[in-house]
């Protein structure tokens, strides 16, 4: 048997595909619409999956301001603030957060489940959150696709 021929694959930034993908997030729940989000920003959807690079896709969501919460979520989970300052906490719920800046819940939740270090950074600036249905990435043709079909 020849050993020399099996060659693990490991993607750089050369060799890797990245593509535009367009999720819409009505009537969706957050925190499974992150979940899999989160997938396609790191890559783990693909076979030439590398730990170490930045091998996912460009991820555009819109209809941010149409995700749905079960429970009394809406009420009782909390975002906290600091502005650094003594006494300078703030404490806002998802209903406050959602009237107050409708992508930041989209955002936040997805970024609480990248990497916590440069890597994370890097691959949070390859999610386009919006609160309707228009965004400015035409340009870059977009290929739709339905979270169902995500494992």
């Amino acid at each position: 048997m020849n050993t020399i021929s099996y060659k693990t694959i490991s993607a750089n930034k050369e060799t890797v595909n990245k593509e535009w993908v367009l999720v819409d997030a009505e009537n969706e729940k957050l925190g499974r619409l992150a979940s899999k989000v989160a997938k396609m920003l790191r890559g783990k959807h693909k076979p030439e999956f590398t730990p170490h690079v930045d091998c996912g896709d460009n991820v555009i969501v819109i209809n941010a301001e149409k995700v749905s919460l079960s429970g009394n979520k809406w009420d009782e989970k909390e975002y906290i603030r600091y502005s650094g300052y003594p006494g300078g906490q703030y404490s806002y719920t998802a209903a406050q957060l959602l009237q107050k800046k409708p992508i930041a819940l989209v955002e936040k939740a997805v970024k609480g489940m990248l990497p916590k270090n440069k890597l994370g950074s890097q691959l949070f600036r390859n999610l386009k959150v919006y609160a309707g249905t228009e965004h400015q990435h035409e340009a870059q043709k977009p290929k739709k696709i339905n979270l169902d079909n995500i494992k």
